[in-house]
């Protein structure tokens, strides 16, 4: 008698990565040189926002350095998945170009977290996540990984020239290495990167050494004006909203489902960490603080496969924070763009590589219409863009804008 044989198709993220490890399989937590190299699959995105807010803002760097580990290792724990946590990019990125005040950057972060913890608790954030296409999705993670992409090569094209310690020359070399040692279990990539990023800091700036200093300096945020709140509200939270939604709860669940398929993280779960890492770090001097499909994808690139990739990230920056939080703004500073920026690009790739299980032309067009128009416009008019398109074609033809298989 013949047997049956039932086979069930990975998605083609699972099946194009590196490795499939056994965190999609068990919750178990692991702590050796992949997941140690896997956590610093983010640092494209963490080091200079971070290094913006401190300069521009005057952020302080040991309580936002501390805040962030400590998040990252509670998330490892509570997830036990490379789950990121990274700054919130709207605010920084708003925060820097205008200069807006410590103050106001906590408060936006303090509101963001407020509106994201009140539409969780009211269902809204399963509601979205149950109404929105699954090529709606994509589209925004495929706008999302072109967005690290670009910016990562504009890191590098923006160094100092071809040749020096934070040039073209050293992104191209890094990113042969990022090639050479994508299945490297003896040396992995991320390690490798990081380790030249530091050689290359310290053969451009040798002084840094002498300028660390040993000691914590932490105090207390003031409390800000009327006009601080108004500020922080407008500029901050309100762009910050919709990009926390889309990218740090839709498309975070999307991913984490697709990397890993039997401990995908809840929307609702999601949003909620959201908001309580900001309502508890902010006031305290913390930044803005979120989850986002980039810095997964990253750290799944770079060999983080369960949360003890992020739980060891989270112990080295409280232990850089409580060491020299005073002092080492200045090696955040300096910290090569050139490695920063081909991390990021890495990340950018990764992310946007899970595009590829759609195959028709009606999935193919509403994934690229909601990514052009993320980039052209702005996440929130991209997102709508390509839901309307998505609500059309159902309309007209019953489609359902989910994963369609062709031949």
């Amino acid at each position: 008698m013949g047997h049956l044989i039932v086979t069930t198709e990975l998605h083609p993220a699972v099946t194009a990565a590196t490795r499939v490890e056994d965190a999609d399989r068990s919750p178990a937590m692991r702590f050796d040189l992949a997941e140690a190299a896997g956590g610093l699959g983010d640092l494209g995105v963490f080091i200079p926002l971070l290094a913006g807010m401190v300069n521009r803002c005057g952020l302080q760097l040991g309580p936002a350095l501390l805040l962030a580990g400590a998040m990252n290792v509670v998330t490892g724990l509570l997830f036990r998945i490379p789950m990121p946590v990274q700054p919130m990019k709207a605010i920084a990125s708003v925060a820097i170009s205008e200069g807006l005040s410590e103050v106001q950057v906590l408060e936006a972060g303090i509101l963001s977290g407020a509106v994201v913890l009140l539409l969780a608790l009211a269902g809204s954030i399963n509601w979205l996540n149950r109404c929105v296409p699954a090529v709606v999705v994509r589209g925004l993670q495929l706008a999302l990984g072109l967005k690290l992409l670009i910016e990562g090569l504009g890191l590098v094209a923006g160094t100092q020239g071809l040749w020096g310690w934070d040039s073209v020359v050293i992104g191209l070399l890094c990113a042969a290495i990022a090639v050479g040692l994508r299945r490297s279990t003896r040396l992995p990539a991320a390690l490798a990167i990081f380790a030249l990023g530091l050689i290359a800091l310290l053969a451009a700036h040798p002084i840094l050494v002498w300028e660390l200093r040993f000691g914590f300096q932490w105090r207390l945020p003031a409390l800000g004006t009327l006009n601080d709140w108004k500020v922080g509200l407008w500029q901050g939270a309100l762009p910050q909203i919709p990009l926390t939604l889309l990218n740090s709860v839709v498309a975070v669940c999307a991913l984490s489902g697709d990397l890993f398929p039997r401990v995908p993280v809840q929307p609702k779960r999601v949003a909620v960490s959201v908001a309580l890492m900001n309502l508890i770090c902010c006031p305290f001097g913390g930044m803005p603080m979120c989850h986002g499909a980039g810095g997964l994808a990253g750290q799944y690139r770079f060999g983080a496969r369960t949360g003890g990739s992020i739980v060891m990230l989270g112990g080295a920056k409280i232990l850089l924070a409580l060491l020299f939080g005073g002092s080492l703004w200045l090696w955040l500073q300096h910290y090569p763009h050139s490695v920063l920026g081909v991390l990021l690009a890495c990340s950018g790739v990764e992310l946007a590589m899970v595009c590829r299980d759609q195959t028709s032309l009606r999935s193919i067009a509403v994934m690229g219409l909601t990514a052009v128009a993320c980039l052209t416009t702005g996440m929130g008019i991209g997102f709508l863009a390509g839901w309307l398109l998505a609500l059309v074609l159902n309309c007209v033809v019953g489609w359902k804008g989910g994963k369609e298989k062709t031949l």
